[in-house]
């Protein structure tokens, strides 16, 4: 292929980048497409409606650092969710109202969206650097009560 202009070919070092961190390159098709496979959802507008509830409730839930850095590696339409999509970051509510609050979102119960966070954050987990991940598990607390957002990720570690 022949590029009317040099500066818009891809170089060698990019398709490198790209191929070492595919979880940055990936794109918003392939996420969403995923997540309906995994997810087992019917359509794609559910896992859309599924994926949004969680980041947006995340990102209200995270700093606005940990939201920036973890949107940074995600592909673009689904960034938007945690970061700027989320409004106010930094609210305090636990893991329960968390799970209310996605389940509205997403019509289901609060085990079905504990489910779907879950399966998210595998996917989330998949394409954020690890640093990313363990920032964003550290910025919430892990108690034996309600507050235990541990749960969030029971899945990140069993894969």
């Amino acid at each position: 292929m022949q590029w009317a202009h040099r500066s818009l070919a891809p170089s060698r070092g990019l398709k490198a980048l790209c191929g070492a961190l595919v979880s940055s390159c990936m794109d918003y098709d392939t996420f969403i497409g995923e997540l309906t496979h995994e997810l087992e959802l019917p359509d794609t507008g559910r896992t859309v409606r599924a994926v949004r509830a969680v980041l947006t409730t995340l990102g209200r839930r995270i700093s606005a650092g940990d939201a920036s850095d973890v949107a940074s590696n995600l592909p673009v339409g689904v960034r938007w969710y945690i970061d700027d999509g989320a409004g106010a970051h930094g609210q305090r509510f636990d893991w329960s109202t968390f799970l209310e609050t996605v389940a509205a979102e997403t019509q289901t119960d609060p085990a079905e969206a504990a489910y779907m966070a879950r399966v998210v954050m595998v996917k989330v987990a998949a394409v954020i650097p690890h640093t990313d991940l363990m920032q964003l598990r550290n910025g919430l607390p892990e108690h034996a009560d309600a507050e235990d957002w541990g749960q969030l990720f029971e899945l990140v570690e069993a894969s």
